[in-house]
């Protein structure tokens, strides 16, 4: 049994090895008095010893293992064994349960007291192990996350509600509105999702339970409670929040509102719908203080990122993003917006909402309740002299017209369309009414994407086919090429939350208009133009990009065929 009471001084401990010097030692030390930290944090905030030499020796002087908590395959229900309050105080996490101890990880072994406390809290002896402060933090962050606090909250908030009808002027006074269980549980389910860095928030009631489920890298995450009763008091809470009709239920509503969580500004867009069982609640959340990112930040293909800044960069004409929801088409267009940002252009948006607030640049928020449509806006915004104007949805054929014509007038316009990919799009304005003729003078370039979840490299291993559907592989014509392939995959672990994705990268199929394209659309030939692009050298297909992806190692090829699946395999390869 290994325990930390061997007494050290970790500043003698340091200068035998010559790492540091007496003076610095000294320094350290005069540091440590005025800040009230421990030695080992001042030496290494100070730089004067590396903090994984730190612990390394640390851990031969006290004779007992240095785990790195990155590599180290955590268990949950182990983990939990200790209360978070616990392991947030001490630093500290359970690493395994033996027969009669537990091994447990310090990121300061040499803490006798907390050692005594953690002994007698668990009833059982302790092996310790040194772990990096910072990784216990990530580590408590993963596991400890609110799922049961979420649960203890929902089951105090049924019992109240047991008691009797649930209180709508009680709700209503904000004087003691933190101790109400409802907010309560809402502010826990707010800040998971935050830690989690979830897009969407979804509140489902069932006939027998209530959904709360979190959109986690594009793929739900889902908790399920008993607790029924509380999904009316719920969606009751947000109506409020978001200034909706509370007394409204046979109809859906939209509204919005803003929150501070973990130091964050979140603007949160509610949606209800009548369901079954009640109505169904979906938030989408957008965290205001985000950094916006660059062309460079956004993982493009060099390639295509060039041609396409080349193309933002046009006095006119118009470019278009497409893709299904949640495709990070609004990021991209925000990026191209910060690179066009200067003092020397006008730029003016017209979006549903206001995503993200960006200085210098008009923004404009859509209002459907007092008429005020995409297609009202953008004429008044042409009436502002503008060079850019950015659209954030041709919702319309009365829009699309617009634009196009603000783009054949000397406008550089920005806008995305809920379409499959790029090559489609063009194809689309005419089957919106719009002239052959003008959609191809006005198209610039069409960007078509998708977002593949980037493979955990904390848990990242290679990927046995075998396990893969082989008739599928074999279906898209690129078994041949693939055959000596090593693809890799995720096996779950703490970091992912046992998803083995961790973090997305958009993949993107790139359009420019030649002239050989131009001519096909003019003449609404749309097998000509589907070759025109295909020929074009820097063409990629989406598919083609996420096998890409696949065979770098960065996303999974499971992961590669369910973002691409409504593409057509004939796609995924031009050539043997």
């Amino acid at each position: 049994m290994n325990t930390a009471n061997k007494k050290i001084r970790l500043g003698d401990l340091l200068i035998q090895q010559d790492i540091i010097t007496e003076n610095q030692l000294m320094s350290a030390l005069t540091e440590q008095e005025s800040t009230g930290q421990k030695l080992g944090k001042v030496l290494v905030k100070m730089g004067l010893v590396e903090e994984n030499l730190l612990l390394t020796l640390l851990a031969e002087q006290l004779n007992i293992p240095y785990i790195d908590l990155n590599t180290y395959d955590l268990i949950s229900k182990t983990v939990q064994h200790l209360p978070e309050v616990q392991a947030r105080r001490f630093r500290v996490i359970l690493l395994e349960e033996r027969a009669n101890s537990y091994l447990l990880g310090m990121s300061d072994p040499t803490d006798i007291y907390a050692v005594d406390d953690l002994r007698k809290f668990l009833g059982k002896e302790l092996d310790i192990a040194v772990v990096r402060e910072a990784d216990v933090l990530n580590a408590i962050e993963t596991i400890y996350r609110r799922t049961q606090e979420i649960q203890d909250l929902a089951g105090r908030l049924d019992d109240e509600l047991v008691e009797g009808d649930f209180s709508l002027a009680q709700l209503e006074d904000d004087s003691d509105v933190s101790n109400a269980p409802v907010v309560r549980l809402l502010r826990t389910v707010f800040e998971e999702a935050v830690q989690a860095n979830a897009s969407d928030i979804h509140i489902e009631p069932d006939e027998y339970v209530v959904r709360i489920r979190q959109r986690i890298d594009g793929v739900l995450q889902e908790q399920v409670m008993n607790e029924t009763r509380i999904a009316a008091a719920v969606v009751l809470r947000l109506k409020l929040m978001a200034g909706l009709d509370i007394s409204e239920k046979r109809l859906p509503q939209d509204g919005r509102f803003n929150i501070n969580v973990a130091d964050s500004s979140i603007d949160v867009r509610l949606s209800t719908m009548p369901v079954q069982y009640g109505e169904s609640v979906v938030m989408r959340l957008l965290n205001q203080g985000a950094t916006m990112l660059s062309l460079e930040e956004l993982g493009m293909p060099e390639d295509i990122s060039n041609h396409f800044r080349d193309q933002v960069h046009n006095p006119h004409g118009m470019v278009l993003v497409t893709g299904p929801t949640g495709s990070g088409k609004t990021t991209t267009l925000y990026a191209a917006l910060n690179e066009l940002n200067s003092a020397h252009k006008k730029i003016i948006t017209v979006e549903d909402p206001v995503e993200y607030r960006l200085p210098r640049i008009n923004q404009v928020q859509v209002n459907s309740r007092i008429d005020l449509t995409f297609a009202k806006v953008l004429r008044a915004a042409l009436r502002q002299d503008p060079d850019i104007v950015m659209v954030g949805e041709m919702r319309d054929k009365e829009t699309v017209e617009i634009g196009i014509r603000a783009s054949l007038t000397g406008h550089l316009v920005l806008s995305t369309l809920h379409t499959n990919d790029a090559i489609s799009t063009a194809i689309r304005l005419i089957d919106m009414g719009i002239e052959p003729y003008l959609a191809a003078s006005s198209l610039r370039a069409i960007i078509a994407q998708r977002l593949v979840r980037k493979i955990c490299e904390n848990c990242k291993q290679e990927q046995d086919l075998k396990t893969l559907n082989a008739d599928r592989l074999f279906a898209s014509h690129i078994a041949k090429a693939m055959k000596d392939q090593v693809f890799y995959t995720g096996k779950g672990c703490r970091n992912c939350n046992g998803t083995g994705y961790k973090g997305r990268l958009g993949i993107y199929e790139f359009l420019e208009m030649t002239e050989e394209a131009a001519m096909a659309l003019q003449e609404a030939d749309s097998g000509a133009f589907k070759l025109a692009a295909q020929m074009q050298p820097n063409y990629r297909s989406l598919s083609e990009s996420a096998l890409e992806l696949a065979v770098k190692g960065v996303t999974s090829l499971e992961e590669a065929f369910r973002v691409t699946e409504a593409v057509n395999d004939s796609d995924v390869v031009k050539h043997d």
